[in-house]
């Protein structure tokens, strides 16, 4: 599972795309590849809080997972 998100963080990272940006000179092109840095840094926070969060509902599931199994004394 921690492969996958690396994976999609990696090509969530990589995938910064400027064809929008395509015939724009000057200040007008900074601006537009800056925003796209911005939604990728976005798109990538928003990945890693995913990862997180799955963690520890994984975490939480497999302590109760633990107890449940735990021989009663």
């Amino acid at each position: 599972m921690q492969v996958l998100f690396l994976i999609w963080i990696i090509t969530g990272a990589a995938s910064s795309d400027d064809d929008s940006c395509e015939g724009l000179t000057g200040d007008a092109l900074r601006l537009c590849q800056d925003a796209g840095d911005v939604g990728t840094a976005i798109g990538v926070g928003l990945i890693i809080a995913l990862w997180a969060a799955v963690d520890i509902i994984l975490g939480i599931s497999y302590g109760v997972y633990r107890l449940s199994r735990r021989p009663r004394s």
